[in-house]
């Protein structure tokens, strides 16, 4: 991939790419490495934080300016200058003409889900850095790529990216996949914005974002997509998650003989190396297995898979060039989800309660649920209580701490995002 980003470098030719999102952690992290990757180039820097947009674009180089109106926005790509706007919709409209990659790294699920369908449909294709966005409406998002000939994926450096890249390898090499895990260092369920305020100071992140780290919602969405990928599921509703000392202890720590029929999605907590991802794989094979003895994978059949690292916005750049150069995805939903994230009370809730804001929030965290268990408890998706149009959804009952929220137990208004919801459950519906 590197050749052909460097041609298309030496030819003028360079991938052009729109950050939405630009002022979050991943968004500036992206506009730096744009600025460093060969045959990439950074044409909008979109955030409505603009000063944090600007920021990212003295990170990407080059000549940039803010622009305020569609008019301003397309005089400034026409100039080959990075637009810095807090409105993505002007590049949307200019279609293919000036963009080719729509990365969304915003930490919004109805706003995202709305530029992504508008960028879709005018055929510019989508990295997914927004694991919500992703999460809730993957499979419509990639219903509607298919329809209008663009494409839309999920991003290659986050764990569940790097997770995916390493479970294909492991089937090419002829493994049945056991299990698909993230190495989590640490773990609040009750974790808030106001809990994690010095922690997120420390790391220079948002504290809402870092509280949906902490109470590990961003890792159950992470694993429902590696699930909904592969046909992986969850062990339990949350996962099991054993704290161990090191990731080679994983084949000593679970009963992978029970889980091998299942193939499952888990992960390890409080282990090294931190921020890595593993795989299991199995493999029956005499000779095959005389040779890994060989190559110091153990006698089997149980095998252990493990990269150290996953390294975000560097890695993205595969993803810009798996759609651009491959055309395909890094990776897609299957047909039929085999997973949601449901929204499950932190603490004890009551009939009345407003929720605020559901990823990161002080009221709800996310679990990964098997699809037909989270269905036939009713239980909601906790990307819906994203509050629309400043309208909370609130509680018509009682929720114990550690219960989830059910359809029955909420007043959900309607919205954008509620509405490609049930989109999305009438195209999986047919597809049944």
């Amino acid at each position: 991939m590197y050749e052909e980003l460097l041609a298309l470098e030496r030819g003028g030719r360079p991938i052009r790419v729109a950050v939405v999102g630009a002022g979050g952690s991943m968004g500036q992290g992206l506009a730096l490495q744009c600025g460093l990757t060969p045959g990439v180039r950074m044409v909008a820097a979109v955030d409505i934080d603009l000063p944090r947009a600007e920021r990212a674009a003295e990170l990407h180089g080059g000549a940039w300016t803010r622009t305020s109106s569609a008019t301003e926005t397309r005089a400034a790509l026409d100039a080959g200058q990075t637009a810095v706007t807090a409105d993505p919709s002007p590049l949307v409209a200019a279609g293919r003409e000036a963009v080719d990659v729509l990365v969304e790294a915003s930490s919004s699920v109805a706003a995202a889900a709305r530029t992504v369908d508008a960028a879709l449909r005018t055929g510019i294709d989508v990295v997914l850095m927004n694991a919500e966005v992703d999460c809730l409406l993957g499979p419509l998002l990639h219903q509607t790529a298919r329809e209008s000939g663009s494409i839309v994926t999920s991003d290659a450096g986050d764990q569940h990216g790097v997770l995916m890249r390493m479970i294909d390898e492991v089937r090419l090499w002829g493994f049945e996949i056991a299990m698909a895990g993230n190495i989590k260092g640490f773990l609040d369920r009750s974790a808030t914005s106001r809990s994690v305020a010095e922690e997120a100071r420390k790391r220079r992140l948002n504290p809402v974002m870092c509280a949906a780290y902490t109470d590990g919602t961003k890792l159950n969405m992470e694993m429902a997509l590696v699930a909904n990928a592969t046909g992986l599921i969850p062990a339990r509703r949350g996962m099991t998650g054993p704290r161990v000392g090191h990731v080679s202890e994983v084949l000593e720590t679970f009963d992978l003989d029970a889980l091998r029929d299942l193939g499952v999605v888990d992960y390890i907590l409080g282990a090294e190396p931190g921020g890595g991802v593993f795989v299991v794989g199995h493999c029956e094979v005499p000779v095959q297995r005389e040779y890994l003895s060989y190559y110091k994978m153990g006698d089997g059949p149980y095998y252990l898979f493990y990269r150290p690292y996953h390294l975000c916005h560097l890695e993205t750049v595969y993803a810009l060039g798996s759609v651009v150069l491959d055309r395909r995805p890094v990776f897609a939903p299957l047909e039929r989800p085999v997973a949601e994230v449901i929204a499950i009370a932190k603490t004890d809730l009551s009939a009345g309660t407003e929720l605020d804001r559901a990823i990161g929030g002080d009221h709800v965290c996310g679990e990964i649920e098997e699809r037909t268990a989270a269905d036939a408890a009713g239980a909601v998706p906790i990307c819906l209580l994203e509050p629309e149009g400043g309208q909370p959804a609130r509680l018509t009952s009682d929720v114990a701490k550690g219960e989830p929220i059910l359809w029955s137990s909420i007043d959900l208004p309607d919205g954008e995002l509620l509405a490609a919801y049930r989109r999305q459950e009438e195209l999986l519906g047919a597809a049944a």
